[in-house]
């Protein structure tokens, strides 16, 4: 399973690499974050050689189920503690919360892209699905688990299309939802 969880954590750090404004832009629609509420340094810029850098380090969920950047001597930099802050607040920590942001995100589906904050949370919370699957012990919570990162992943597609693809539609994971359903 580990293979697996460490698989699934390319898709995240290449698409990371290939869009830097995704970890360098701060939010610029919507409701941006409250520096001074999340303890500050949020909207600080990280370049995406240093997101890669501290994702590679690996994550580890710990026993209050936040993630957390494995590598101390990283986590303790700014753009680790921005990280952080991100996986702390931002990004939901359990099922119900990863369901939410799908739900929000679809909702959004229709509208122009993500903001580059929007979507590097979008991918830190399908980060985080892979993470909480491998730890998940029932059969069924594994297969909550796995549809979410499976609909985040779609919503990855669909927001990268934007614009792009003909007549709007993405490219899908159809070939590979029989990969990621546990329940055949």
């Amino acid at each position: 399973m580990a293979e697996v969880q460490q698989f699934l954590v390319y898709p995240v750090v290449a698409i990371c690499l290939l869009l830097p404004g995704v970890a360098t832009t701060p939010q610029h629609t919507g409701q941006p974050p409250d520096s001074t509420s999340m303890g500050g340094g949020l909207q600080e810029p990280a370049a995406p050689e240093v997101m890669f850098e501290l994702l590679w380090a690996g994550l580890e969920l710990d026993v209050m189920g936040q993630l957390r950047i494995q590598d101390e001597e990283l986590a303790s930099t700014r753009p680790g503690r921005r990280l952080g802050l991100l996986l702390q607040h931002r990004v939901p920590s359990d099922l119900e919360g990863a369901e939410q942001r799908l739900q929000q995100l679809q909702d959004l589906r229709k509208g122009p892209p993500l903001s580059p904050w929007d979507f590097e949370q979008l991918l830190l919370t399908g980060l985080s699905c892979v993470y909480r699957l491998h730890a998940a012990s029932e059969a069924e919570e594994r297969g909550r688990w796995a549809q979410v990162f499976a609909l985040l992943a779609q919503e990855t597609l669909w927001d990268l299309c934007k614009g792009f693809c003909p007549q709007g539609q993405p490219l899908t994971l159809v070939p590979w939802a029989s990969i990621l359903d546990p329940f055949p």
